[in-house]
């Protein structure tokens, strides 16, 4: 009996689809809001950087619209801010993402918190993982809707540490004891 063949999974051709690697800049000259840098590394459950992944970020503007024609707040296109972008990670599993620090959008009974959107494509996924990131230092954390059906434990994944000066901190963890929270979607 011949042996087995190894299983297909998706993958790694990433880097051809989307040549941005490590470094995502959403915001132009211009743009209104407050400049941030998120920074971070997507790591297997063992802890080991994963070089290979692909992050998709959506957000909205600084005032809570994003940046599409049918957004009945008033979105659309806005030649300063694109709102939604790709990014691979590096050789160390790092990535960077230049923006600006998104405005609070409707959700299910109230405002959410200010937050990025993050779909996660890797070598072994079948499917994409949805996310997000918070920040620390967001007061309105504690009533988002959505961040409040997250087990308290299990919340820290989901939010960036500031840094100072605009600068926040986040990691992924695909498994293991720190799993980011993913959304079923």
């Amino acid at each position: 009996m011949p042996p087995l063949t190894p299983s297909q999974t998706v993958g790694p051709f990433f880097a051809i689809l989307v040549p941005v690697r490590d470094r995502l800049r959403l915001r132009g000259g211009g743009a209104p809001g407050v400049p941030i840098e998120v920074e971070g590394c997507v790591r297997d459950g063992k802890g080991r950087a994963v070089p290979d992944a692909l992050l998709e970020i959506w957000q909205a503007d600084a005032a809570g619209r994003c940046n599409h024609p049918e957004d009945p707040r008033g979105g659309g296109p806005n030649p300063s801010f694109a709102g939604f972008g790709q990014v691979h990670t590096d050789a160390a599993g790092r990535f960077a993402i230049e923006t600006i620090k998104p405005g609070r959008v409707p959700g299910p009974g109230r405002l959410q918190a200010p937050h990025l959107l993050v779909g996660l494509f890797a070598r072994g996924l079948l499917a994409r993982l949805v996310t997000r990131i918070y920040f620390d230092d967001e007061p309105s954390n504690a009533g988002d809707p959505i961040l409040d059906r997250v087990p308290p434990d299990r919340r820290p994944t989901l939010v960036a540490t500031s840094r100072g000066g605009g600068v926040y901190r986040v990691d992924i963890a695909l498994q293991g004891p720190q799993e980011t929270v993913f959304f079923d979607v």
